[in-house]
């Protein structure tokens, strides 16, 4: 189990980028962030319960966090301005070494950022990345340009075909080749993916939480490998763990 840590970050920027979504920038001692698809968890401002955000980005002492404004407590984030206390290092990522030649990442909502940290980490091992994002409207649409940027093959797909292939995510994955797929989003879209029988898969499931460290239960799904706890032992899940 690798080392919870606790980090007061200096806020860089906390800014609205799409639709109810925000892109937060943090300064601060994030060098024990190593693997895409773990994630931080923040304390808000006069709330209890700290808010699991996924990694988007590590770059140096610079974290990118980008979240959804879904109730109460993530509208306070939104205020927040100065500084914010940060358990970081949580969960396990992607693994990968499980890596193919050809990779494909499909994205659903706020399912998205911690597809780019992964962008960047494939790409640094000298691996194809191709990037399938979905979702259900043209205003929820952001970090498109960002993984363009990046040099790769980037599908956009939108429910009401405002945007890119009309439709969803398993649209576009049925003309792509691929060895190995990598994917993030709510559970109907993972339910969606795995019904296309993909062999090498590794998926990051959205649970509840409510410690983010193992301790509360709150997150615990069945496996094919018994109880599991998404904080500890997830997000990320190989396809033949899951039960569907």
């Amino acid at each position: 189990m690798h080392s919870m840590k606790e980090v007061v970050f200096k806020i860089k920027e906390n800014k609205l980028i799409a639709k109810d979504v925000y892109r937060l920038v943090l300064l601060g001692d994030s060098k024990d962030i190593t693997r895409p698809g773990t994630f931080v968890s923040l304390k808000i401002d006069n709330y209890y319960l700290r808010r699991p955000i996924s990694v988007c980005d590590v770059n140096n002492n610079q974290l990118t966090l980008i979240y959804k404004v879904m109730g109460k407590g993530t509208n306070a984030l939104t205020k927040m301005k100065q500084k914010i206390n940060v358990l970081t290092n949580l969960g396990n990522g992607y693994d990968l070494k499980e890596a193919g030649k050809v990779n494909l990442l499909v994205g659903g909502g706020v399912g998205v950022p911690p597809l780019y940290y992964l962008a960047k980490a494939l790409l640094k091992k000298k691996k194809k990345v191709i990037v399938v994002l979905g979702f259900n409207k043209k205003e929820e649409i952001f970090y498109v340009n960002e993984f363009k940027r990046l040099g790769v093959k980037v599908y956009v797909t939108t429910v009401d075909g405002s945007v890119g292939l009309k439709g969803f995510v398993t649209d576009a994955i049925k003309q792509i080749k691929f060895d190995q797929l990598f994917t993030c989003g709510p559970m109907p879209m993972l339910k969606a993916i795995h019904a296309l029988k993909i062999k090498h898969a590794q998926y990051s499931l959205e649970e509840r939480m409510g410690c983010g460290f193992g301790v509360c239960l709150g997150c615990t799904i069945q496996t094919k490998l018994g109880p599991s706890r998404v904080c500890t032992d997830g997000p990320v899940y190989k396809e033949e763990e899951i039960i569907w």
